[in-house]
């Protein structure tokens, strides 16, 4: 089947920066906003920016001498329509310049309060609505949206299918300490904090699928990791094991690191990143069992106990010894949820495993394989003291045709943290929402 291209450009008599590569030497229509005006006397740069990328127009005032006039008023963040010839400029950010020969004011901006030097993290994050029209922050903006992509790309290639999960739920997956309670029409009810559970059912429904969502943490987390409300990129399959989990989550993994170079270097580049960093990540990833991670540990001189959960500075620690993801895997029982199924062979760990970025970036994945023993899973729910009513659908997966299963979730916002390599996951997401900051 051929495929169908909807003629935006036509529609809109505009062709988009990111496009002009195919149209050297013509002249084009491009709509967008002024970024930013320099002028040598003689010569006005324009700096326009579309969303898709920048391209500066040269104005010359004896070429153009009406035009020249007209746009010394433009202001930051005028909404344009400039029509130029394309040429190659090496020099110029994109490769691309354009030879102004028409212009036309669509909208002219008021004086405009984020300007072309430093400001604070907080005067910006209150202007988020205006920050994220900056080269850096659109730069991030795509390369988020080429995860996703990717992830979605990948599942479906691997003949998962895609399931929405609910974000109101009656019970929690792990507990109630870090949810947010709502009032829903009088009864109790929390925003999710996964969508596991629900993925649980889909699966046994149609054997592989895949959720995309928001997900909600109440905890007062302040760290750099940490948001309030978060997408989670999560599956589950049927008939898989802990085994085949890691190498799902491995290669999934893979297939987004392998996208954003092939389609998002120049963004990463133009952020900073040392994208040779990621060219170094091979396949498969390296495996530790909590064990041997504690055992490592101490050998850095931490005073670590075999049985706590890994902070922020642990997986720090661990993480600098790889050049690419790490698994650590078979968890203490006891630090992890009702459902993790226990090793056979060793019933004190879970079949479960962590993925921690390399660079720092901590823990991007969370992932195992499902309880599928119905009496087992109940003796689970009873000590963890959960309410045993809420959890009857859930049951209803090990009484009507239970199998193994397993599943993961991934931190969308960590992960595009450390491909990007951010100092903090605020800027990996249109509006964050963090400890005392939901606004805008």
């Amino acid at each position: 089947m051929n495929k169908v291209r909807l003629g935006v450009n036509m529609l809109l008599q505009g062709t988009l920066i990111r496009h002009l590569g195919k149209h050297v030497g013509e002249e084009v229509t491009v709509q967008g906003w002024l970024y930013n005006k320099r002028s040598s006397g003689k010569i006005q740069f324009l700096i326009m920016r579309d969303g898709t990328g920048i391209v500066q127009g040269v104005l010359v005032k004896k070429e153009a001498p009406e035009l020249f006039e007209m746009a010394k008023n433009f202001t930051q963040e005028s909404a344009l329509r400039v029509k130029g010839v394309v040429r190659e400029e090496s020099r110029s950010v994109g490769g691309y310049e354009l030879t102004v020969t028409g212009l036309e004011i669509i909208s002219l901006a008021e004086e405009y309060p984020i300007s072309h030097k430093e400001h604070g993290v907080d005067f910006l994050m209150d202007r988020r609505h205006l920050w994220m029209r900056t080269p850096r922050q659109n730069a991030i903006l795509r390369i988020r949206a080429e995860i996703e992509q990717a992830a979605r790309d990948f599942f479906h290639e691997n003949d998962f299918t895609l399931v929405d999960s609910p974000i109101i739920t009656p019970a929690a997956c792990e507990g109630t300490t870090t949810l947010f309670e709502l009032d829903y029409h009088g009864e109790k009810a929390f925003l999710s904090q996964s969508g596991q559970l629900y993925n649980e059912a889909s699966a046994m429904a149609v054997g592989r699928m895949y959720c995309f969502g928001p997900t909600f943490r109440a905890e007062k987390s302040k760290t750099r990791r940490h948001l309030m409300e978060f997408w989670m990129i999560e599956a589950e399959a049927a008939f898989f094991d802990h085994e085949d989990n890691m190498k799902l989550q491995e290669e999934l993994l893979y297939f987004i690191v392998q996208r954003a170079l092939e389609r998002r270097r120049k963004d990463l580049e133009y952020i900073g990143r040392d994208v040779s960093k990621l060219e170094a990540i091979k396949l498969p990833f390296p495996r530790l069992s909590y064990t041997e991670a504690v055992e490592l540990l101490k050998s850095k001189g931490e005073d670590f106990t075999w049985g706590d959960d890994f902070g922020a500075p642990h997986e720090t620690i661990i993480s600098e010894e790889f050049d690419a993801p790490v698994f650590i895997h078979r968890f203490p029982t006891e630090i992890k949820a009702f459902y993790m199924k226990p090793d056979p062979e060793n019933p004190k760990v879970v079949l479960g495993a962590d993925v921690l970025a390399p660079e720092g970036y901590g823990e991007i994945i969370g992932g195992g394989q499902r309880l599928d023993d119905l009496k087992l899973l109940e003796q689970r729910i009873e000590e963890h003291k959960l309410p045993k009513e809420a959890f009857e659908w859930y049951l209803d997966l090990r009484r009507y045709g239970s199998v193994p299963h397993s599943g993961f979730g991934l931190g969308l916002e960590r992960t595009v943290a450390w491909l990007c390599k951010l100092e903090h996951v605020r800027e990996t997401i249109p509006y964050p929402r963090m400890l005392y900051r939901v606004y805008p």
